[in-house]
């Protein structure tokens, strides 16, 4: 069922992960692998660290962070240290992508609500609520 991210990875890669299960219970494997697709194309001209990732047919990442033999979520900088920030970070605009691809054909109130259910307790705001109701 694709890598899930482990312990040492970023907390980002866990929300994908989580996203991923609760949207594929809604669209489907099929349907998620195209809209994680559609999201990965609009995300790498901001982002040239996802040129090697792809999104597996279970609609899982591949690749993030492991060019030229780097581990999950490190890159090399220019100095030899480690960056453990840079899988994160293009797993962000990643995720980002998605949301905004989500809100675009479903509708914001719709996208919140998907979002709640991924995440039940958590706050999310509508920004066209009225009164605490959607309108």
């Amino acid at each position: 069922m694709g890598n899930a991210p482990g312990p040492a990875e970023p907390a980002i890669l866990c929300v994908y992960e989580k996203l991923r299960s609760s949207l594929v219970e809604v669209v489907g494997i099929a349907g998620f692998q195209s809209l994680a697709s559609r999201a990965l194309i609009l995300a790498r001209p901001d982002a040239p660290g996802l040129a090697e990732v792809q999104i597996a047919s279970d609609g899982s990442l591949l690749g993030l962070g492991q060019q030229s033999g780097e581990s999950l979520g490190e890159h090399q900088d220019q100095e030899g240290g480690r960056s453990k920030d840079l899988a994160g970070e293009v797993a962000i605009l990643l995720i980002a992508r998605m949301l905004e691809l989500l809100r675009l054909f479903l509708g914001e109130s719709l996208t919140l609500s998907l979002l709640r259910n991924a995440w039940p307790g958590e706050v999310l705001e509508d920004d066209n609520a009225v009164d605490g109701r959607t309108a």
